[in-house]
């Protein structure tokens, strides 16, 4: 049974991102390991900007310094 843990950034996802993430895991789950859906199960942690880091900082100090965690 195949457990998935997804770690984000706190950044407004959506209900639909969420599920459109699922659906994609899921199926690359099935597709590559031959796995049952059924017996797939995919959790998404959404992590505070304070409780994330990078390059030695906290990712909300980086963003006030004009750091973006958002490709554009």
């Amino acid at each position: 049974m195949p457990f998935i843990k997804v770690e984000v950034l706190r950044e407004d996802l959506t209900r639909e991102t969420k599920q459109q993430l699922i659906r994609k895991i899921s199926e690359a789950v099935t597709s590559v390991l031959n796995k049952d859906p059924h017996l797939t199960h995919i959790v998404i942690n959404e992590i505070e900007d304070d409780n994330w880091g990078y390059a030695g900082e906290q990712v909300s100090v980086l963003k006030e310094q004009g750091f973006s965690t958002v490709k554009k």
